[in-house]
């Protein structure tokens, strides 16, 4: 990363030295350039001259006159400035000023580079200094399961808050009665939840389904969940067959996310990717109404009344342990953005 102009990124070490999704590979093609948001932070995404180049992140800002890189265009693997012609290498330094061709460009015109990976078909994101590799997904290389590409959907919600209702299963009962609830068949039995250094385990969570994924079947299912910051790995065992969960939320903004989800399962082949699709865009659709109606709208971390008399404190039931303890790790971790 070079140091450059220094935007007002957020000081969150866990989410600046976490990896983020921002774009599908497909997304970056040859000579391409993209324009996307992290951490309230602009970025441009650009990819040189063949599709094996890596992909590009940089601040999408000109060190000359501060207009946005992302409208200019690619030529011979340099970003060249849409204003005046600046020329900048793959390192991020000006190696050509059109007006003044033969004057040496100063040092101090480099733009801020950011690290970045392409995984499991998506650009990935590093803002500072990553401390850990992006989370696993093993079923993205196994051949008896298909994947298939759900979003990215766009909230008006606490990447903190959507994140929780990823995993909080007990809504499903009443948000997505008749599809993955059945408010007849709500209760939740206990389950197992443990708590590490890499995040949070859940162990044997069941409940009623009456369609499990779009196909039509319902039955009883039983979840196993990884939780890290913002990604969830989860693995339903339904009746079927696997059902594997890769659902990862990239906080754009305090109050503003984007949700991505990777859906593997190794049954169903005789139902098209379209059909699934359409039937998690329909889930998200209700979750969405729901969660841009949260109050606060950022993720509470500890129980205690807001300093609004409006909003009271958040209260929990036993079928909540989950996100109770989701909470007290964010805390102990030391997150801020997009939490209260």
């Amino acid at each position: 990363m070079n140091p450059g102009f220094i935007a007002m990124v957020t000081t969150d070490k866990v989410l600046l030295n976490d990896w983020h999704p921002v774009a599908t590979s497909k997304e970056c093609q040859i000579n391409s350039i993209n324009r996307v948001r992290l951490l309230e932070e602009d970025l441009v995404l650009w990819r040189g001259s063949n599709v094996e180049s890596t992909i590009q992140v940089w601040q999408d800002r000109c060190p000359h006159r501060g207009v946005r890189l992302s409208l200019g265009k690619v030529v011979n693997d340099s970003l060249v400035c849409g204003y005046h012609g600046w020329q900048y290498n793959l390192d991020g330094q000006c190696f050509y000023i059109p007006a003044n061709p033969q004057q040496k460009p100063p040092t101090g015109a480099r733009v801020r580079t950011y690290q970045c990976q392409e995984r499991y078909g998506l650009v990935w994101v590093c803002l500072g200094e990553p401390t850990k590799d992006v989370a696993a997904f093993p079923e993205w290389d196994d051949a008896d399961y298909r994947q298939v590409l759900m979003g990215p959907y766009n909230c008006n919600s606490s990447p903190f808050r959507t994140f929780e209702n990823g995993f909080d299963v007990s809504h499903f009962c009443f948000a997505h009665e008749g599809f993955v609830g059945d408010s007849q068949q709500a209760q939740i039995e206990d389950y197992e939840v443990e708590v590490d250094r890499d995040g949070i385990i859940v162990r044997n969570l069941k409940m009623w389904q009456p369609d499990h994924d779009g196909t039509g079947v319902g039955g009883k299912v039983t979840y196993l969940q990884r939780i890290c910051p913002l990604t969830l790995y989860s693995v339903k065992h339904t009746c079927r067959g696997r059902m594997i969960f890769f659902f990862t939320v990239t906080p754009v903004e305090e109050e503003k996310c984007l949700v991505w989800m990777w859906v593997a399962m190794n049954y169903g082949d005789e139902t098209p990717d379209s059909k699934l699709r359409e039937f998690q865009d329909k889930l998200f659709r209700q979750d969405t109404v729901l969660l841009e109606s949260h109050r606060p709208v950022r993720l509470p971390l500890v129980s205690q009344k807001s300093t609004s008399a409006d909003y009271p404190t958040e209260v929990h039931a036993q079928c909540d342990r989950t996100s109770i303890a989701y909470r007290r790790w964010l805390k102990d971790l030391g997150v801020t953005f997009g939490v209260c």
